[in-house]
């Protein structure tokens, strides 16, 4: 070999320093590559009702087929109502893809029905008090009842499912009983649970005693709805003026403030009930949970300016921001026609989420919580519900939030991609 050569080969080292800096600059360009272009996909609010449908199935696809494996019950594992949660918003995503797309009607029928059929199994009633009133506590009731109410005005109304219709009205006599009796007692909350009240649940539970009197054309449960929001209101947590986390169930007077994790989802249902009050009272929640850190957009758990850390209904925080409540969150954007929160609510889960799709299955991190994957896909469909009044305007800086991240990952890829390339120059000949 030539002497000169010789002088110029590049070291073992520095051969192996620039293969690694190179392919991770491949790899990071490509994963920040990935990530920007999801961070702009079209909200719900900016599709149709087919191309909503579209994107949903392959969604609903990995979740069946989760479900069939046993993923409620790991999801129970991990959360309290894992189970439940994971079959209901399954249930209840595929109704919000049969009311915006009318192909899909017949398969959203029988996925909701199956999904329903779970709910009340051994499996489904399990956690809650058999006991209780109305039986198996507000929680159980309340979202059973929804579901099925939502599967009878799906059908056509009671005289396309009579049976379903009349164990609707059924339940909802129930529950109108039961709240009678709250009220009477000065609450205007039902326990989940032996000696605990979450308003949300209750929430949930009113909601399906004015879609059990739309559905039958009939206003049988009004004046208990009329009762209950009354007293809702002369309850309300001081510090926000919204509806409290958590309630003393004698009482109802508030035991814990307003929290993102229970306020976001109980807005989908307080539409339901008084569309004035949900569209008011979103507007408060976007101003006090809305994120501080102007590149994620996300929804806090703790309004603006308590630091409180997260727990088992709001999981982990990441400076503040609960995931659960920013994905459900974009579900209140779609309802309340709330454009911009909607698109930077997608864009930050869509660029964060990492989704892969393989066989027709669509799933995000990994797979690891489907219960994660069912209550982002129940937000993208929920424009198949009734829309409350709107559209509400919020933070006319969200659309700005993707520029911080630019800058930022430019300036972790631009010297990346610098070194990989000085890596790869041929070292200068040695001087003889």
């Amino acid at each position: 070999m030539p002497p000169y050569l010789s002088r110029v080969r590049r070291p073992p080292w520095r051969a192996v320093a620039a293969v690694v800096l190179a392919l991770a600059a491949l790899a990071s360009t490509g994963v920040v590559t990935l990530s920007t272009v999801r961070s702009y996909t079209p909200s719900p609010l900016q599709r149709s009702g087919a191309e909503v449908a579209a994107d949903a199935l392959p969604r609903l696809a990995f979740l069946r087929a989760e479900l069939e494996t046993g993923a409620g019950e790991r999801m129970q594992r991990l959360f309290p109502e894992g189970y439940f949660f994971t079959h209901a918003l399954y249930g209840l995503s595929w109704v919000n893809v049969g009311s915006v797309e009318p192909g899909q009607r017949g398969r959203a029928l029988s996925e909701a029905r199956w999904a329903l059929e779970r709910l009340e199994s051994a499996e489904g009633t399990a956690p809650f008090p058999a006991d209780a009133d109305p039986p198996y506590g507000v929680f159980h009731a309340g979202w059973t009842a929804w579901l099925r109410g939502r599967i009878v005005e799906l059908s056509g109304g009671p005289g396309r499912a009579p049976a379903e219709a009349e164990a609707l009205h059924a339940d909802a006599s129930e529950l109108r009983g039961a709240f009678e009796a709250a009220l009477e007692r000065g609450s205007p909350y039902l326990a989940a649970y032996p000696g605990q009240a979450w308003p949300v649940d209750s929430v949930v539970a009113v909601a399906a005693l004015t879609l059990d009197d739309r559905v039958r054309g009939a206003d049988e449960h009004a004046q208990v709805v009329q009762r209950w929001s009354r007293a809702v209101r002369d309850r309300l947590d001081p510090g926000t003026g919204l509806v409290p986390h958590a309630a003393d169930p004698a009482t109802g007077e508030p035991a814990q403030g307003a929290r993102g994790s229970s306020q976001s989802l109980l807005l989908r249902f307080l539409a339901e009930v008084d569309p004035e009050w949900a569209a008011e009272d979103y507007r408060a929640f976007r101003t006090l949970f809305g994120s501080e850190i102007g590149m994620v957009p996300g929804i806090r758990e703790h309004p603006r300016g308590d630091d409180s850390p997260g727990d088992v209904d709001s999981g982990p925080l990441i400076l503040g921001l609960s995931a659960s409540a920013s994905a459900v969150a974009l579900g209140d954007a779609v309802l309340f026609g709330d454009e911009r929160a909607a698109a930077a609510l997608t864009g930050l889960a869509e660029a964060t989420g990492m989704a892969i799709e393989t066989g027709g299955k669509r799933r995000y991190a990994g797979g690891l919580l489907p219960v994660g994957d069912v209550f982002l896909v129940w937000s993208l469909t929920a424009g198949g519900e009734h829309a409350a009044p709107g559209p509400v305007a919020t933070d006319q800086g969200l659309g700005r939030w993707r520029l911080p991240w630019h800058i930022a990952t430019a300036a972790v890829l631009l010297p990346l991609c610098y070194a990989a390339a000085r890596a790869w120059r041929r070292p200068a000949p040695a001087a003889s």
